[in-house]
């Protein structure tokens, strides 16, 4: 019974930076609907299911000791595997549930990014969400809700990096790729930090902090307002 109380507690915890989100977005005036907002949820933590299989398939024994197997878990098999996932959800999402062409980029590609960047911050708050419980079932102690609130906050700035390569790839497939892999080696090196006995808890949380604040930062700046709604009374305006 007390397990499902920390499970409970921990997940309600995670679900506090996503309030604070969509608080965020309607005071900015984001034309995000609160349907796009859910299915971004969804899309994130959707991305934890293939990210888990990639990971089980991606476990070689031989692999296991010195700097090489370090890089490997933390870059390769983890950081990889979840941004990789994540992209792929957050392909779908905008392809089939905001149907964005190619004209769309092009018409209004600065609006675009954006909104990307803001649909992958929350996509990666979702993905925290189901990681989160899987962390909490292995290990019932409510200590690692500490920890896994600057996960969340990685997850996010990891994100909202996988959105906005998602709606820019068929434009700029470099900057895309560069933001993608940017998306990764934050991941990674947030990893081997929180992982490595001796290396200061401070400085993983001195990188999430500024990943972040660089993707809130981005999201911000010269934002005009432009929806992609799901509605289709939007699109016939």
């Amino acid at each position: 019974m007390f397990s499902a109380w920390v499970l409970l507690v921990l997940i309600l915890i995670q679900l506090l930076p996503v309030v604070i989100v969509y608080i965020w977005y309607r005071l900015a005036k984001y034309k995000i609907s609160l349907v796009q907002f859910l299915f971004a949820i969804l899309a994130g933590a959707a991305a934890f299911f293939p990210a888990l299989v990639l990971q089980n398939m991606l476990t070689f024994p031989l692999i296991s000791h010195g700097r090489g197997a370090l890089f490997y878990n933390f870059f390769i098999r983890i950081a990889l595997t979840e941004e990789l996932s994540r992209s792929i959800m957050l392909l779908i999402f905008f392809v089939f549930a905001l149907k964005i062409k190619s004209d769309s980029y092009q018409s209004d590609g600065l609006n675009i990014i954006k909104q990307g960047t803001a649909i992958g911050l929350v996509a990666g708050l979702g993905f925290a969400i189901l990681e989160t419980a899987r962390y909490a079932a292995n290990d019932m102690n409510i200590n690692i809700a500490l920890l896994r609130l600057f996960t969340a906050a990685l997850h996010a700035a990891c994100g909202s990096r996988a959105g906005s390569a998602v709606v820019m790839f068929k434009t700029n497939p470099k900057q895309a790729l560069l933001r993608f892999f940017s998306a990764v080696a934050i991941h990674g090196v947030y990893n081997l930090m929180v992982n490595i006995p001796g290396l200061p808890s401070i400085a993983a949380l001195l990188i999430t902090i500024s990943a972040l604040t660089t993707s809130i930062l981005s999201i911000r700046g010269g934002w005009e307002s432009v929806s992609i709604s799901l509605d289709k009374s939007d699109e016939t305006q």
